[in-house]
């Protein structure tokens, strides 16, 4: 008996150290190295520089198209042509828009006229941030323009149809329908 209870200390002892070290060694974080510490901040250069060199191609454009724009923090362009009724969009709605979506040379990408009317559900992705972002400004019946670089569309790759990789987007959209999620 009395064996068998220091058998059973000793087996305690064991799997407590045994969940210690597990424990400690998954928590242990690996500081990255030198040499990928300096990638990293590498990596943020270029994309910051990327950034730059297409909010300057986005700005000549809207020069150049003498379009009236502002940007928001992100470094979307967006001009309320007309603000609509009701009550601003917000993340939860159920939205439907009539839309064109162009690069900057015109070449046009898709648009409800030849695809159907984009419906969505406001805050949940499944579209460029850039827009989730702009109809965030809007109410039913706006209309309005959005420039997006490609860090808020569809980034380094495009969409693997129509939109190329690095893509600037021009959005021309119609709020068409604002409802709530569970109506018909």
């Amino acid at each position: 008996m009395i064996g068998l209870n220091i058998l059973g200390k000793i087996l305690l002892v064991f799997v407590f150290c045994s969940f210690c070290s597990c424990s400690n060694s998954q928590n242990k974080r690996k500081e990255p190295s030198r040499s990928s510490q300096i990638s990293l901040e590498r990596y943020i250069e270029i994309n910051k520089q990327l950034v730059g060199e297409e909010q300057k191609v986005i700005a000549r454009y809207v020069e150049e198209q003498e379009l009236d724009m502002q940007t928001t923090e992100t470094g979307l362009w967006y001009s309320i042509t007309e603000q609509g009724v009701g009550d601003f969009i917000e993340a939860g709605k159920v939205v439907s828009l009539e839309y064109k979506i162009s690069l900057l040379d015109d070449t046009v990408c898709y648009s409800s006229e030849n695809d159907g009317q984009k419906v969505f559900l406001v805050g949940q992705g499944g579209v460029e941030s850039g827009l989730e972002e702009g109809i965030l400004l809007l109410k039913k019946d706006s209309q309005a323009t959005f420039i997006m670089p490609p860090h808020l569309a569809h980034g380094l790759i495009g969409d693997d149809d129509r939109i190329p990789s690095r893509a600037i987007l021009r959005y021309e959209v119609e709020v068409v329908e604002v409802k709530n999620k569970n109506e018909n």
